[in-house]
């Protein structure tokens, strides 16, 4: 969390900083006009480097995955990036804008300008002469984009609508690319800000043609089909097993990928429930009805369908020194623990880490659970299953009574997010190093 916390401050906050620099008397204005024409410039030249930022993000590029910690981290960052371009848009539109209203209704007085210079023919006149097409296209970009932005955000618009509209944002970034690269006072080029923003325009301009021509993620993507499919009902999730095309390099315990089953759906990312030797090649996904689209595989899949599989993604990969090791997986958030089971299962890891793995789960399943106890005590872990209508819910108190020795560990959570935030908060006033020691996997992808 902490480093897309700073990255966020670090997009807003530098090319701030080099707009400062570069134009040192910007706040001493004299006149409300000057400060507003500055603060158009400075809000517009931030919101187009955390769009291009989270153009780039779009593109998942694996190179970023172990700075940020994880595709997961990466894509809260795409999200934080996206409400803090909207928000510094509004900032901009408003400073735009708003100071014409008032002239209109006789709050302000219209400033007095003389005639502007003319300009030597180049590239500086022919920008000139494209000002007002870069304005009315970009107002009403912004209208655009502001509206597919606000559904992006709501939880109950659905995935496949998310899926075919979201894409459109890059289509809205390429005319706001065209506004910024107009209206962007011309000196601001020939600086480090306008290297900066440069460098940053080109890289989002690419990501979004990428998006526009549906090939992000194209390099990692291999075909599969489904070799089986087990039901259980009682937990309302499906297992699905997919037997790979020559092309997947392999996967860690832990990680991810994009499964697509219906083109028209589009992908959706699930935790792997399998481990990867080499030899068998074949992946497990375990997937609850979460909502409608999980909700119809039940009956929407069959043996022998294709499917597409994109990845592996993810840093949540069990991977630390910590001699001890507490796993906490709440209902469908035992995945990432199973596929790191059957790793230790068969011979890989650490043999000689100790593991707790705490499963809470509201429903049960008898078949299931034997399931898991046989693979715990085949792989040298302490099983403790937890059902809330029985044992009650879990919290850090309980956890720190059920295991002594708790504060030498490191704890991986797979879970509900607000179940996941309370057990870190509840640790962390105990003295557990959350920074280094609590792992979690953000699997929100909007």
């Amino acid at each position: 969390m902490r480093a897309i916390t700073l990255a966020l401050w670090a997009v807003i906050l530098v090319p701030a900083a080099l707009w400062l620099a570069v134009e040192p008397t910007a706040l001493r204005a004299d006149t409300f006009f000057f400060l507003r024409n500055n603060m158009v410039q400075l809000s517009g030249v931030v919101v187009m480097v955390a769009m291009s930022a989270a153009m780039i993000l779009a593109l998942r590029p694996r190179w970023l995955e172990s700075r940020l910690d994880g595709l997961d981290k990466m894509y809260r960052l795409h999200k934080w990036l996206g409400i803090a371009s909207l928000s510094l848009a509004v900032t901009h539109w408003l400073w735009a804008k708003g100071p014409k209203w008032a002239v209109g209704w006789g709050l302000l007085d219209r400033p007095q300008r003389g005639p502007r210079p003319e300009l030597p023919p180049g590239i500086e006149q022919t920008l000139n002469s494209w000002r007002d097409l870069a304005e009315g296209v970009g107002e009403w970009a912004f209208y655009a984009m502001a509206l597919l932005m606000v559904l992006a955000l709501i939880k109950y618009f659905p995935y496949r609508r998310f899926f075919q509209t979201h894409r459109l944002l890059a289509l809205g970034y390429l005319v706001m690319v065209f506004h910024a690269v107009v209206l962007t006072k011309f000196a601001t080029w020939a600086t480090p800000l306008g290297a900066v923003l440069a460098v940053l325009l080109v890289s989002g301009t690419v990501s979004a043609v990428v998006v526009l021509l549906r090939r992000v993620g194209a390099g990692r993507k291999v075909g599969g089909r489904i070799v089986a499919l087990r039901d259980f009902p009682q937990l309302r999730c499906l297992e699905v097993r997919v037997a790979m095309d020559p092309g997947w390099q392999g996967h860690q315990a832990g990680q991810f990928a994009f499964v697509t089953f219906d083109t028209k759906e589009g992908a959706h990312p699930f935790t792997i429930a399998s481990s990867w030797d080499g030899q068998d090649s074949t992946l497990s996904f375990v997937i609850k009805e979460l909502g409608d689209h999980t909700a119809t595989l039940r009956q929407g899949l069959d043996v022998g369908q294709n499917v597409t599989i994109e990845g592996p993604y993810g840093r949540f990969t069990f991977e630390d020194d910590c001699p001890r090791q507490i796993w906490v997986g709440g209902g469908i958030g035992i995945t990432p623990f199973l596929a790191r089971a059957r790793q230790l299962a068969a011979g890989q890891g650490h043999p000689g880490q100790q593991i707790d793995l705490i499963h809470t789960t509201v429903e049960e399943d008898a078949e299931a659970l034997a399931e898991l106890h046989r693979l715990a005590d085949t792989a040298g872990i302490r099983l403790h299953v937890m059902v809330d209508g029985r044992d009650g819910r879990l919290s850090g108190e309980k956890l720190r009574q059920m295991l002594p020795g708790w504060e030498r560990a490191s704890l991986w959570f797979c879970g509900p997010a607000g179940f996941g935030k309370a057990l870190r908060g509840d640790l962390a006033r105990h003295g557990m190093a959350v920074s280094r020691r609590f792992h979690q996997e953000m699997f929100a992808m909007r």
